[in-house]
C-alpha cells in the first residue's frame, strides 16, 4: 500500500516527535546524573597517609579519579587501597576533581619535595569537556618532565574508555570512545618518548569490565565505584613495577 503525501508527512512528523522525546529523556537522564557526579565530588576528599620516616613516598596527582570521586570512603579509594596495602608508604595525594592534564603541572610544583614515585591520573577531564587533543603531547611532556625532577619512578595512569562510561548515551558515547582511544594513544607515546611508566586502562566495549558489570561504576555512572578502584589497583600492579618498589613499605 502507498502512503500519501499527507500520510508522509503525519509518518515523519511521529517519528520526529518520537526522537524529540528519546532525546529528552536521555537529556533527562544525564542531567541527573551529572547532579549526582557533581554530589560525589563535594563529599570526596583526597586520602593522605602520613609516614614517620616513611621508607617509600608516593605523590599523587590529577583529576576526580586521583581524588577517588566515586568510592564511598576515601579508604576505599585508589590512594586508599595503596594505603592499605602498603602501610609504610608515606601518600601525599594533590589531586584535584576537575583538573585537566593542563593543570597537572601546577600541582607538580607546588614545591620542590622529593618523592620516590609519581603517580598521575588525568586525562579523563580533557576527553569529556572537550579540550584541543592536539595540546596534549606538550601538557603531557611538561607533567612527565616535572614528575622525573621529583621522583625517580613516574606512572601515568589516565581513566579508561570514557565512552563505556552509563553516564554517555550513543552517539556521543562513540564521540567519547574515540577520542579516549586518541587520549591514551598519546599517554603511550608520550610515556615512550620521556621513559616514564603507563598504565592502560583502555578497553573496547566488548572487552570493558565496565561496560559489562554496572556496579563497577559509581551512582553518577561516570567514575569508579569502590569495586571499579579494586580493580584499578589490580591493573596498576600489574601493568607497572611498583608491586617491587613498594615491597619496602609493606610494613
Amino acid at each position: 500500500m502507498q502512503l500519501t503525501s499527507s500520510s508522509r508527512r503525519h509518518a515523519r512528523l511521529i517519528a520526529l516527535g518520537a526522537a524529540a522525546a528519546g532525546m529528552l529523556l536521555l537529556a533527562g537522564c544525564t542531567v541527573t546524573k551529572l547532579r549526582t557526579s557533581v554530589a560525589l565530588a563535594r563529599q570526596s576528599e583526597p586520602l593522605q597517609h602520613h609516614v614517620e620516616a616513611a621508607r617509600v613516598r608516593l605523590l599523587i596527582v590529577g583529576d576526580s579519579t586521583a581524588v577517588g570521586t566515586g568510592a564511598t570512603t576515601p579508604e576505599r579509594s585508589l590512594a586508599g587501597l595503596l594505603a592499605a596495602a602498603y602501610p609504610g608508604l608515606h601518600i601525599e595525594n594533590r589531586g584535584r576533581d576537575g583538573a585537566t592534564l593542563a593543570e597537572v603541572p601546577h600541582q607538580l610544583s607546588r614545591n620542590e619535595e622529593r618523592f620516590d614515585i609519581v603517580l598521575m591520573l588525568a586525562g579523563g577531564n580533557d576527553v569529556i569537556r572537550l579540550r584541543d587533543l592536539d595540546n596534549t603531547p606538550s601538557h603531557l611532556d611538561r607533567i612527565a618532565q616535572l614528575a622525573k625532577s621529583r621522583a625517580d619512578t613516574v606512572v601515568l595512569m589516565p581513566a579508561g574508555n570514557v565512552g563505556n562510561a552509563p553516564f554517555f548515551f550513543p552517539p556521543l558515547s562513540w564521540w567519547m570512545a574515540s577520542r579516549s582511544r586518541q587520549l591514551h594513544a598519546l599517554v603511550r607515546d608520550a610515556s615512550q618518548r620521556q621513559g616514564v611508566g603507563y598504565v592502560s586502562l583502555f578497553k573496547e566495549r566488548a572487552d570493558d569490565p565496565f561496560a559489562q558489570h554496572e556496579e563497577l561504576n559509581a551512582q553518577d555512572g561516570l567514575h569508579p565505584s569502590d569495586g571499579g578502584y579494586r580493580l584499578w589497583f589490580k591493573e596498576l600492579m600489574g601493568q607497572s613495577s611498583l608491586s617491587q618498589r613498594l615491597e619496602a613499605a609493606r610494613s
